[in-house]
């Protein structure tokens, strides 16, 4: 745990804030809950972890009063939890800001803070005076430093979800859920967060901590509780628990270390697949790189510096202002995603939920949708056909699932994104473009998701790896960083932890090893540091 986490205010003893026992909850043959426990203690930060389909979104829903449990109970200071249709009550005693913000986004942050309770004038008319006024008082005392004026929808997403908090507290309720709160946010953001986490605690504000990042659950949680297979398996003091234990907890097993470092060298006389010359946008400029086949390089660097833009062009997603790509020899065709199909372009979009899935489709019709072509003719798609392709994609993928007809929205997070990988590879693409592969899965989907990247590597697919994971990026022949829309550095398999961040930050370190000889910067050293224990923007040290 870092020094700059704080001690819950009542780590042992007393009455728990939020508790809750024997909870169960089945969905028809379904058990989505068997035997969920979780105790909170006034003022801490606690985690709740547990690889998808664990059961966490489940004990939420009923922490939160959106349903009741079959089974046991749930208690605020030691009373009985509200009748669920006194949303009121709820309201006072907990809410959750959601990876996906529930604000309005058209609206002002004032309106946002008091939708369906504005303060009234004379006729019963809203006074917006008022409403400004209270708006303003609430963002000061909870020190959220934004405009009450401002419309939500041009906020940052970090000030977006304190001003979410800041809604919930104006209620009266002190036990804040944060449902994945960092997967939009780069990793200052990230720390900004946690700083207002801290000071927030302080305050005596409690929360309930959800992450895939376990090193985020190091850096500012002081307990952690794990469910595996809908059941509670263990809650212990976070600075008391190993990374190492805390993922044989999560997975039920002992997760082995990744082998990439023993793989082989792309070989020299491996043609170029992907060819980019002077590649320009408002995002990045002068971009030179290729990849062969059989290779996979990375694409690291800050939330501004252009890599998700240069890697969503490949798809076809973008139009660059100048420059050329040749895939296989062919011209690539920019701003025309059918067209970057045709030319053999996978890709894995940076969000699942909004580019990824079509929700109300089953998971064959997700995974087949890119090539419906093999399967019929003249538009005519045979069932059984279709049927058949996406079983073979199910097994190859691993996705945990009654078959094929079943709906992608009733899968785990982890097995969902497994389908948008299964679409990428349905059409045995060229080039492979991973953005964010892994975001938001717990660690043995990761691990599956990664094979599958050494798994096209290895079939002579040339592979751009875009990611914000250290764990990513070393399984990587070559690292490319990008600062500032630039190409500054090239590092080889192999690097060290300081040298990537290095050029990320745009510093240099002595004695490193990369490709590029102009790095930006002031020349400042960037010493080693001790794994697990810093976190840098546009990559998260592991340790």
């Amino acid at each position: 745990m870092t020094k700059s986490a704080i001690e819950p205010v009542a780590a042992h003893g007393g009455v728990p804030l939020v508790e809750a026992t024997g909870i169960a909850k089945r969905y028809g043959p379904t058990v989505a809950l068997q035997d969920g426990r979780l105790t909170v203690r006034p003022g801490e930060s606690h985690a709740l972890v547990g690889r998808n389909g664990a059961g966490k979104s489940t004990l939420v829903t009923i922490l939160t009063g959106l349903q009741a449990p079959d089974a046991g109970t749930v208690t605020f200071d030691g009373e009985p939890a509200p009748p669920l249709a006194d949303r009121d009550a709820w309201r006072r005693k907990v809410a959750c800001v959601y990876q996906r913000p529930t604000v309005v986004p058209e609206l002002t942050v004032a309106e946002n803070l008091f939708i369906n309770r504005q303060p009234q004038g004379r006729g019963g008319l809203i006074s917006w005076r008022r409403l400004k006024a209270e708006a303003a008082e609430v963002l000061r005392t909870w020190d959220v430093h934004v405009d009450p004026d401002a419309r939500t929808a041009d906020l940052k997403v970090e000030d977006r979800q304190m001003v979410e908090i800041a809604r919930a507290l104006s209620f009266g309720a002190r036990f804040i859920v944060l449902d994945e709160p960092t997967a939009q946010l780069d990793n200052r953001e990230i720390e900004r967060l946690f700083t207002r986490m801290r000071a927030l605690q302080e305050s005596g504000v409690t929360f309930l901590f959800i992450s895939h990042h376990l090193q985020e659950v190091y850096e500012v949680c002081q307990t952690v509780t794990v469910l595996r297979d809908a059941r509670w398996i263990t809650t212990a003091p976070v600075a008391e628990l190993p990374r190492a234990a805390l993922v044989e907890a999560m997975a039920g097993e002992a997760v082995a270390e990744s082998k990439d470092s023993a793989r082989p060298e792309v070989p020299a006389e491996a043609p170029v697949l992907l060819d980019v010359r002077g590649l320009t946008s408002p995002s990045y400029e002068n971009v030179d790189l290729t990849v062969r086949r059989g290779e996979v390089v990375g694409l690291a660097g800050s939330s501004g510096s252009g890599k998700i833009n240069l890697a969503e062009s490949f798809a076809g997603l973008h139009t660059p202002t100048a420059g050329t790509a040749l895939l296989d020899g062919e011209p690539l065709t920019f701003g025309d995603v059918p067209a970057a199909l045709r030319a053999g372009v996978g890709c894995v979009p940076r969000d699942r939920h909004g580019e990824g899935l079509v929700y109300g489709m089953s998971i064959g019709d997700n995974a087949t949708m890119t090539v419906l072509g093999r399967l019929g003719r003249y538009g005519f798609v045979g069932s059984d056909r279709k049927r058949t392709f996406a079983g073979g994609l199910i097994k190859r993928l691993d996705i945990h699932a009654e078959g094929p007809d079943q709906p992608v929205s009733d899968l785990s997070g982890g097995n969902a994104q497994k389908v948008v990988m299964a679409r990428a590879l349905a059409s045995d693409p060229r080039l492979l473009v991973l953005i964010n592969p892994t975001a938001g899965v717990d660690v043995k989907s990761k691990q599956s998701l990664l094979a599958r990247v050494d798994h096209a590597r290895d079939d002579g697919t040339a592979v751009l790896v875009v990611s914000d994971e250290l764990d990513d990026l070393r399984r990587c022949d070559r690292v490319l960083v990008l600062f500032h829309g630039r190409v500054v550095a090239e590092h080889a398999a192999g690097w060290h932890d300081h040298e990537l961040i290095a050029s990320i930050e745009g510093v240099t370190v002595p004695g490193a090893h990369s490709g590029a000889a102009d790095r930006p910067g002031d020349g400042s050293q960037v010493p080693p540091q001790a794994p697990g224990t810093a976190r840098t923007e546009g990559v998260e040290r592991r340790g």
